[in-house]
Order: structure tokens, then sequence, then C-alpha cells
């Protein structure tokens, strides 16, 4: 018995490592899958669509431009939240990916109908072609979403073409890797 309890003392701190970097990795391509469906959404249905990221509740979805009826943003599918050790950040890496960002940081906010602004949002807005642009409808090429349990980062970017990139970081070092 003493020594199943000794062991249990050594395996419980890593298991509990392993599902939290486990569950991380899943909310990295969750939110990887969330970006290509928008752009996916934008072109099926030609119009716009974005991932609309809720940066202090931790959760994301993608919405679409309605033209017909009243015009606005809809919600696709369901909201999806991050696990409970990871939220929205970067977590003290100082540089973006390379080629990716000027500097690092999440994406710019989400707009309203009227074009404000919505604060503590993250947004990437796709046209009807696939293609990142920006509130001025013009092609955008550095928005990027980035998530982190405080001591690995994973960043997703979306380049002015259209290619979705997820990359890995771990804080101590802070060099980025390709996914």
């Amino acid at each position: 018995m003493a020594i199943v309890v000794v062991m249990a003392a050594f395996v419980l701190p890593f298991t509990r490592t392993t599902l939290n970097a486990m569950s991380l990795n899943n909310d990295a391509r969750n939110l990887t899958s969330g970006v290509s469906l928008a752009k996916m959404r934008a072109a099926a249905y030609f119009t716009q669509a974005r991932l609309y990221v809720d940066l202090a509740g931790r959760s994301f979805h993608v919405e679409r431009w309605q033209k017909t009826g009243v015009p606005g943003w809809v919600t696709e599918g369901v909201t999806t939240t991050l696990s409970s050790t990871a939220s929205f950040g970067f977590a003290g890496v100082g540089a973006p990916p390379p080629n990716t960002q000027a500097a690092i940081g999440q994406a710019p906010p989400c707009l309203n109908a009227a074009g404000q602004a919505i604060a503590g949002t993250a947004c990437e807005v796709f046209n009807s072609r696939g293609v990142p642009i920006d509130d001025t409808n013009a092609p955008f090429g550095s928005g990027a979403f980035y998530v982190s349990d405080g001591s690995v980062v994973f960043g997703v970017t979306i380049s002015a073409g259209g290619l979705i990139r997820l990359w890995r970081a771990n804080v101590v070092g802070g060099t980025w890797a390709l996914y």
C-alpha cells in the first residue's frame, strides 16, 4: 500500500501537467479550426464572416454578415470556451512568429453593425474570397490570436493571402516553431 501511495505522489503531478498541455493543444487547434471555418463561411455565403473572440470570457465563435432582412452579424454554430488553464494572451513572449506581425498582439477588436469597436474582443474578418480584411475592407495580413497557459503560447496567424498557420513557443526562450 505504501508503494502505491508513493508512486501516486510522483505520477499525479506529471499526469496533471500532461492533461493541461493536452487541453492547451486542443484549445489552439480549435481556435485554428474556428479561423478556417470563418474563412470558408465567407466564401460559402458570398459575404463577410469573422471569428469573434471574447478575450475576457475566454471564448470564441464564428459569425457571418447577414445581407438580407435586417443586416448584421449572425452567430454560426456554437461558442467554444477555452479550457480552465488557458486564456487569450502571449504570457511574456515578446516577439511574434517570424514574418507575421510587426509587433506581437491579438487581432483588432470586433466592430458592431454601426462600425464601433467592441471592448474586450478580437476579430479576424474574411471577405467573400477568403481574404482577411480590415475595417475599410482592405486586405489585412497581420492578424493573429494567441492562447497560453503561462508556460506555452500558441499563435494562430493569418497572412494577407488567407494562409492560416499554427505556431508554438515556450515562454522561456520564446522561439516560435510551426506546429
